[in-house]
């Protein structure tokens, strides 16, 4: 066995990296949907941009324009002016760019809610860029009121992709795992932590959520037999079918990139290896590579030649990476003594880990082409980095404050927003692919 993941206030709920932990109770609250961002640090580089309150959304459910500013601060790139007096404006006013850019405007985005008769709502908005006086066009959304949150993160989306050339990633998605006393729960929620739903609800541990390329799926790993299992539940319908319960553990799966396979950990051939198997479950694993010690924590590389993985082969938890073909594993981490929980950014350009230091746990990150990582991080209890699929942003969970907590986090460090939920134990996240309209 690798050895016991350090955060033994967490004993009660296994991970990817201690799936055989014996259970403890623990009376623990529920985690609730809500959550609150607290954005800290500072942006080398960030465009300023003025946000007025949506004409109309005092009446409305859903703030529009809090949540559209709350996820462009999130991303590290914007930052927001001070609009409080603004009022009244709306997509059809055509802005005075002189006085906009005396209020050090860089980008201006301005919108209306209005409620129809049938119960529906009408979202418009338009982004002009204040320094060129360039209107950028906008988008409208007729929407239940239920979809609200979903058209603010697709305007948010909208605005950063127009202002940096990049895609957004604030209508994705993010799954975790809670725990209160003995009830165990997999939520999914929008990025931002917010308007969670329960995918499934279970009094035997779940670990190690993972989502399907495609963003319809995902794999986890249950207890309900006794032993950990592997399935992969359908988010749309709750549907869901068995995909590995071979003899002794099965752990850790993680999707290919084209989602026809499943890397995972088995513990069927005596200790616990790598192997590759159909994501519908049928057929023989294949195992990758043939090692005295422990491999486990599988991740696939971008183009689904190579998998990540943590073994202690050379006497230590350590990063490798082996071919999917077979052959031999080359090690990419030699700071530290002990790195686990390998992540890699859609773009191939970073790796993502966990990394003991001076007896606490901090999130890292590597630049894969010339191998230096930095700790970016100033808590001590980091652990399940996943990046965004942009590989702008990572997710993870801490300890901050004396609380569990999700965080988001730049690739530098410099700016971190909190999703915490009101109390609860709150781990394993995993961030979705892209949506599709």
């Amino acid at each position: 066995m690798l050895p016991a993941f350090p955060r033994s206030f967490r004993a009660s709920l296994p991970t990817r990296r201690h799936v055989l932990t014996a259970l403890s109770a623990s009376a623990l609250t529920p985690a609730f949907a809500q959550f609150r961002v607290e954005v800290t640090g500072i942006g080398l580089r960030q465009i300023p941009l003025a946000l007025p309150a949506f004409r109309g959304q005092a009446g409305a459910p859903a703030a529009i324009a809090s949540i559209v500013q709350a996820d462009l601060e999130r991303s590290g790139l914007f930052r927001s002016i001070n609009t409080a007096a603004d009022q009244g404006l709306d997509e059809t006013t055509h802005p005075a760019m002189q006085q906009w850019r005396e209020r050090a405007a860089d980008a201006l985005v301005l919108g209306s809610i209005n409620a129809l008769a049938d119960g529906r709502y009408d979202v418009r908005f338009r982004l002009w860029d204040v320094v060129k006086a360039q209107d950028l066009g906008g988008q409208g959304f007729v929407v239940q009121s239920a979809d609200l949150r979903l058209v603010a993160h697709r305007i948010a989306d909208y605005v950063y992709e127009k202002l940096t050339g990049e895609r957004g990633v604030f209508s994705t998605r993010i799954a975790y795992v809670t725990k209160a006393g003995s009830r165990y729960v997999l939520w999914v929620a929008d990025s931002d932590g917010e308007n969670a739903q329960s995918a499934l609800t279970s009094t035997e541990p779940i670990i190690s959520p993972a989502w399907s390329p495609s963003g319809g799926q995902l794999a986890y790993v249950s207890f309900e037999s006794r032993k950990p299992v592997v399935y992969v539940h359908d988010v749309a319908s709750g549907q869901r079918r068995l995909v590995a319960n071979f003899r002794g553990s099965n752990s850790a799966p993680t999707w290919s990139p084209d989602g026809s396979q499943l890397a995972l950990t088995l513990s069927r051939d005596g200790s616990s290896q790598i192997y590759l198997l159909s994501a519908q479950g049928n057929g023989q694993p294949r195992r990758i590579m043939q090692s005295s010690g422990i491999d486990t924590e599988p991740v696939f590389s971008p183009d689904g030649a190579s998998l990540y993985f943590v073994s202690d082969r050379g006497g230590a938890p350590q990063i490798y990476k082996v071919p999917v073909a077979g052959g031999n594993a080359q090690r990419v981490t030699f700071s530290g003594s002990y790195n686990i929980s390998p992540a890699i950014s859609a773009d191939g350009q970073w790796l993502a880990y966990i990394s003991r230091v001076g007896g606490g746990f901090k999130l890292h990150v590597m630049d894969l082409a010339n191998g230096q990582a930095q700790a970016i991080t100033e808590t001590n209890d980091d652990e399940s980095p996943s990046f965004a699929p942009n590989s702008r942003l990572l997710v993870y969970a801490t300890r901050q404050g004396g609380t569990e907590a999700l965080m988001t986090t730049t690739l530098d460090g410099s700016i971190k927003a909190r999703l915490a939920g009101k109390s609860g134990d709150i781990r394993e996240p995993d961030w979705g692919p892209f949506q599709k309209y």
